[in-house]
């Protein structure tokens, strides 16, 4: 049976006092496999930090990146030299350790003790080739077609760690079905009007809506006639993107960058399909904690036990930037579902499932 989890956490200008602090927190008994997320200003010494942990744990696989920003239980760290870790005891042959693949994604082996894999945590490289289709191809590789996991996120170098520091595409840890887990993800939209059609696109510009001119359906949906309120509420206003195949209505946020008022034409960060659905979304303050609440509601009312620990991926453009200051995002995590073991890191793209989102939380629990 798996056993305990334990996390430890610490900011220090020293790397060595952070990781002697997390580690006293950490304890004996320390499992199996473990999870290290490291501040971005300790990029560089990613590798010594991950060899200190092996030596002094005894734990031999450990899987994570860096951040700009991390986190742990009811506690956000950004901007700061910071490390956070969390241990677990698996089951025997029930976790794989895979690194960096890319170009070989679509065939990469996953398979834990000779069995399938059900889910994959993976952290990325955001300046990987084709990232978004290489986190399609590899979540074919797990039976429920399920990621869950984010792009690291640096002023200096985009490490990933899966049992040893490497940079490029994407690594992680694989699980069986003997591992079972729960994961939700909230975007921190509110819609606003209904959805449209793309009737015409070039690219990534949106030239019709339901036959319309793109730029005045936003006018109608957003309720505003001039320009400059358009730019006034930038930052606020975004696209969602439907998902193929999906029958819950759930959709991608993408970036309103930028509009023509000469052509009525407006640019989104994707690039836009004719066919495809679109509707206009506001993304603030109480948006966000009311979208964070639905989805804290959703996890917790779908468990059957309580979770031994959890990790959690948000995007930077969150935050103390959107949810508020003193780690409300993940005090917020912390009031839903108690004093759960927790870390994770803030990042330039979150994934889950078989997508590459932005401005997003994804929650994943160990049952």
């Amino acid at each position: 049976m798996a056993g305990k989890f334990n996390i430890g956490h610490a900011a220090a200008a020293d790397w060595q006092a952070a990781a002697q602090s997390c580690l006293a927190q950490l304890g004996a008994g320390s499992g199996n496999l473990g999870f290290l997320y490291v501040s971005d200003l300790f990029a560089d010494v990613l590798p010594q930090i991950h060899e200190y942990f092996v030596a002094e744990t005894g734990v031999a696989h450990w899987v994570g990146t860096v951040g700009i920003g991390v986190c742990a239980t009811g506690t956000e760290y950004f901007d700061q030299p910071a490390i956070v870790a969390m241990t677990g005891d698996f089951p025997v042959g029930s976790f794989r350790v895979f690194g960096v693949v890319a170009d070989d994604a679509a065939t990469a082996d996953l398979r834990c003790g000779g069995m399938p894999a059900s889910i994959a945590v993976v952290h990325g490289d955001p300046l990987g080739s084709d990232i978004a289709q290489q986190i399609g191809a590899l979540a074919k590789r797990t039976e429920s077609g399920f990621l869950v996991g984010g792009l690291a996120s640096s002023r200096k170098n985009n490490r990933l760690l899966a049992d040893r520091v490497e940079w490029g595409g994407l690594s992680g840890v694989a699980f069986s079905d003997a591992v079972t887990v729960a994961t939700r993800l909230t975007q921190g939209c509110a819609s606003i009007g209904r959805v449209h059609e793309i009737t015409g696109a070039q690219h990534n510009i949106v030239v019709e809506l339901d036959g319309r001119p793109a730029l005045e359906v936003l006018r109608a949906d957003a309720g505003i006639t001039a320009n400059e309120e358009l730019a006034e509420l930038s930052g606020q206003i975004f696209v969602g993107l439907s998902v193929s195949g999906s029958d819950t209505g759930e959709y991608m946020v993408r970036n309103l960058i930028g509009i023509d008022p000469s052509n009525k034409l407006i640019a989104i960060g994707e690039l836009a399909r004719k066919g495809q659905r679109l509707q206009f979304c506001r993304r603030d303050h109480e948006t966000a904690r009311s979208d964070m609440t639905r989805m804290l509601d959703s996890i917790r009312e779908g468990l059957y036990t309580t979770p031994r620990g959890a990790l959690y991926y948000s995007c930077l453009g969150r935050g103390g930037a959107l949810l508020g200051g003193d780690s409300e995002e993940l005090r917020m995590i912390q009031s839903a579902l108690g004093d759960v073991p927790l870390v994770g890191f803030f990042g330039n793209g979150e994934i889950s499932h078989d997508r590459l989102y932005g401005y997003t939380g994804v929650l994943m629990l160990f049952l």
